[in-house]
């Protein structure tokens, strides 16, 4: 509702609506034909829509991410007018969590979804204050924080393998799959609209400062989020080698499936299909039976 909207893969069987981050575009779950998540689970008797939500208004300065979840994904829950099921990725799992407390969902599936902000390493909440200081005031005069200095709080995230990958691209020849793959990838990752400076500061502040979510303080729509309150089959999906959301930090709810893939390599990297794509699709299709 309002700037999002929904991308609908088509498939028939069960609606799975995909909730993507507030950072980066959405197209990671739709990456390309060979990559796509979504266009493969439509062929897996899934019918897969995708939360796609858009640039923020000069109006819309002040949206948490809480208001996100209230204003745009509730509002498009109620308007597909049928059971549905939430997957979330990233920060949109964090998101898709509140939604499922707060309407009757079929299913949930947390892909990589951070809820417990005291669990990031202690030198990582340090380096992201030190960021949000620094960007703070311009992001106060915007009303926007540019993707930009988003994509900076990632790589002190692993600067290490920041570094190490665009070493590794610089050795392969421009022509090889390899490489344009890599720069498709990588143009996902840099792009994307700013974050309004009200999710800016709920990001930075009441999560990974003050861990709200993960202390079982975090109102949304006017309730507590509490993960163990949900009643719904749950799936959890981390990586043991995520730097992004480290497996330590999910709610740590329902079911659960350990990688050992990067954050954006379980959805897309060479073995994304069966690692990720074909549990989820055999878990999906065994939580959304009617009961």
């Amino acid at each position: 509702m309002g700037r999002a909207s929904v991308r609908d893969f088509g498939g028939h069987g069960p609606l799975v609506l995909f909730v993507p981050s507030l950072i980066n575009p959405p197209d990671v779950l739709d990456l390309d034909s060979d990559r796509s998540l979504l266009r493969w689970l439509a062929t897996q008797g899934m019918h897969p829509l995708l939360v796609d939500w858009g640039a923020p208004t000069a109006e819309e300065h002040d949206l948490t991410v809480a208001g996100h979840v209230e204003t745009m994904l509730l509002p498009l829950i109620d308007a597909i007018g049928a059971p549905v099921a939430l997957a979330g990725y990233c920060l949109g799992g964090t998101m898709a969590l509140a939604a499922a407390a707060l309407r009757p969902v079929t299913a949930l599936t947390l892909i990589a979804s951070p809820w417990r902000f005291a669990a990031y390493p202690r030198k990582t909440r340090v380096a992201l204050d030190e960021l949000w200081q620094t960007a703070q005031p311009a992001t106060d005069a915007l009303g926007l924080l540019p993707m930009e200095i988003l994509q900076a709080a990632f790589w002190r995230l692993d600067p290490h393998r920041t570094v190490a990958k665009y070493e590794a691209h610089g050795r392969r020849d421009p022509e090889e799959p390899a490489a344009r793959s890599f720069v498709r990838l990588e143009d996902w990752a840099n792009d994307g609209p700013p974050l309004t400076r009200g999710a800016a500061r709920e990001l930075f502040i009441d999560m990974f400062t003050e861990d709200l979510p993960g202390q079982g303080k975090w109102h949304v729509g006017g309730k507590l989020i509490d993960p163990a309150a949900l009643t719904m089959p749950v799936l959890e999906i981390a990586s043991t080698t995520d730097h992004i959301v480290p497996a330590s930090t999910t709610p740590a709810i329902g079911e659960r499936i350990d990688l050992s893939l990067g954050h954006v390599g379980m959805i897309v990297g060479g073995r994304a299909k069966s690692s990720l794509w074909e549990p989820l699709a055999g878990w999906l299709s065994q939580a959304t039976q009617p009961r």
